[in-house]
C-alpha cells in the first residue's frame, strides 16, 4: 500500500516561492500518476498539477507558468516548485497517487501554504 508524506509548506509573502515535497513508500506500480491538489478554507479540493510515470505534466490554468511539478532524484519522490505566489494560492496542499483510470490510491496528510504580507 502506498503511503505519502508531504513537507515544505509554510508562510511566504506574495511573489515569493516555496518547494513542496512528497515522499512515497510502499507498493509503487508502473503507470501510477502523482499529483498535487489543494483545498482552501470553505472550498473544494482542486487539482493543481499531475505528473505521469513517463514524466508528462499537466497543470491547472491558475498555476500555469508559476508552478512546476517534477519527480525527485531520490526514489519515489515528487516536488512542486511554486513561484510568484499569490494570496489566492493559500491552501492545504495534498499529495495524491492514483491509477491511470483515475482511482485514488492514497492521499497525503497535507501541508499548509499561506501566502500573506
Amino acid at each position: 500500500q502506498v503511503q505519502l508524506v508531504e513537507s515544505g509548506g509554510g508562510l511566504v509573502q506574495p511573489g515569493g516561492s516555496l518547494r513542496l515535497s512528497c515522499a512515497a513508500s510502499g507498493s509503487i506500480f508502473s503507470g501510477i500518476v502523482m499529483g498535487w491538489y489543494r483545498q482552501a478554507p470553505g472550498k473544494q479540493r482542486d487539482l493543481v498539477a499531475t505528473i505521469t510515470s513517463g514524466g508528462s505534466a499537466d497543470y491547472a490554468d491558475s498555476v500555469k507558468g508559476r508552478f512546476t511539478i517534477s519527480r525527485g532524484n531520490a526514489r519515489n519522490t515528487v516536488h512542486l516548485q511554486m513561484n510568484s505566489l499569490k494570496p489566492e494560492d493559500t491552501a492545504v496542499y495534498y499529495c495524491n497517487a492514483r491509477l491511470p483510470n483515475g482511482l485514488t490510491l492514497r492521499w497525503g496528510q497535507g501541508t499548509q501554504v499561506t501566502v500573506s504580507s
